[in-house]
């Protein structure tokens, strides 16, 4: 079974969109934040931005999660900023992406209200910098993220519909 990864810089409404797209497939939510080993968490929290390095592992901890739900579906969240990034998600089975986009402006202006959360704004452009948009190759689609939630969410499942047919 496809495996949804709800990608985007952050800010871009992974979580949301995420959690909403779960629960209308009615299968397991992931949240890739959870899959940082602390050093990457520190390293951002200090405004630092990650390298490849630190995020080889992460990238492999949410594969293997993609593997374990391979059987039954599921939506995570991933930043999957570059090409390189989203083929190692795919080596852990059937994958479709969600790619969550829009304005840096938009974005920039929904971090700087958001409370709580490691990532600080300062490291928006280069979250910008490394983004490389899904090719014609990869299976996905992208949404523009002013439209309201749901509408992204009804889009998702519309899209993801035809793709299963």
């Amino acid at each position: 079974m496809t495996v949804v990864v709800v990608m985007g810089v952050s800010g871009s409404g992974k979580t949301t969109v995420g959690t909403a797209l779960a629960e209308a497939l009615g299968v397991a939510y992931a949240e890739a934040d959870s899959f940082h080993p602390e050093a990457n968490i520190e390293k951002m929290t200090a405004g630092t931005p990650l390298t490849d390095e630190d995020r080889w592992p992460w990238l492999e901890a949410i594969a293997g999660w993609i593997r374990e739900h391979g059987e039954t579906g599921g939506v995570v969240t991933s930043s999957a900023l570059k090409r390189r990034y989203r083929d190692v998600l795919r080596g852990g089975g059937d994958v479709w992406f969600v790619h969550l986009n829009g304005p840096r402006e938009v974005i920039a202006q929904r971090l700087a209200g958001r409370s709580g959360h490691f990532m600080p704004p300062s490291l928006l452009d280069s979250q910008f910098a490394d983004l490389e948009p899904l090719d014609a190759d990869e299976r996905g689609q992208v949404l523009d993220i002013t439209e309201p939630p749901a509408a992204l969410v009804r889009k998702a499942l519309d899209e993801l519909a035809g793709e299963r047919r």
